[in-house]
């Protein structure tokens, strides 16, 4: 299946966004070897984009390149995933919580927009338009915050997050709306703690479903795939 992808100069992030995010479901597994002229049949594209998304990958320590083997999918514990969402959930309840000193009527009607489509296309499991409105919803936050450079800590953070995984989880859908409301909440109250404590929930909440996944399929402790 091809997947839907961008003109040529963003064509190995989007590669290396969709093998991240099949690392981080489980579906590629510690120690399975990634073959450059199976995954470009399998996406669409030539060898040239995936090998320059597994060169990303491989900064990013998501794979290893292994003499006479090529490229494997890297090691990832129980231990990795709790560091990494714990990381988003300080970084991102920080901005949360400057947001809501800062927030103002206009923001706040776009986020109540933002949360209102987000709730139909739920409803209708829209996926693609479920992950661009969630994106838009905590890019305005961040961009109220007016803090560039923890904005962007929080979106090197968030690249581990597979977002089709949580996208296509019903019981994550629903409590995505009820954290996002908590948050516009807290937002309106202009409470920095509510909103920090509601943020920190949404990802923490996250953390818990990955692992349970991850646990359900069997990913620790099974030692490297052929």
């Amino acid at each position: 299946m091809s997947l839907p992808l961008s003109p040529r100069p963003q064509l190995s992030e989007e590669v290396a966004t969709h093998i991240r995010d099949l690392i981080m479901a489980g579906e590629l597994r510690p120690g399975e070897r990634l073959r450059l002229e199976e995954l470009a049949a399998q996406l669409g594209v030539s060898i040239t984009p995936v090998r320059e998304a597994l060169l990303t990958l491989r900064g990013e320590d998501m794979v290893e390149l292994q003499p006479r083997r090529g490229y494997l999918v890297a090691p990832m514990s129980r231990q990795d995933i709790e560091d990494v969402f714990a990381l988003q959930a300080n970084l991102a309840g920080e901005l949360a919580a400057r947001a809501s000193r800062r927030v103002d009527a206009e923001q706040l009607a776009e986020l109540r927009r933002l949360q209102e489509g987000l709730r139909e296309v739920v409803g209708d499991v829209r996926l693609p338009e479920l992950e661009q409105l969630e994106f838009a919803f905590h890019r305005l936050i961040n961009r109220i915050t007016e803090s560039r450079k923890l904005a962007r800590f929080l979106h090197a953070a968030t690249r581990y997050t597979p977002h089709r995984f949580y996208a296509a989880d019903p019981a994550w859908r629903a409590n995505m709306l009820s954290d996002h409301d908590a948050l516009l909440t807290a937002l309106t109250a202009r409470d920095p703690e509510a909103a920090r404590a509601a943020m920190a929930r949404h990802f923490t909440d996250g953390a818990e479903r990955l692992i349970k996944h991850l646990d359900d399929v069997g990913l620790w402790g099974n030692g490297a795939v052929p």
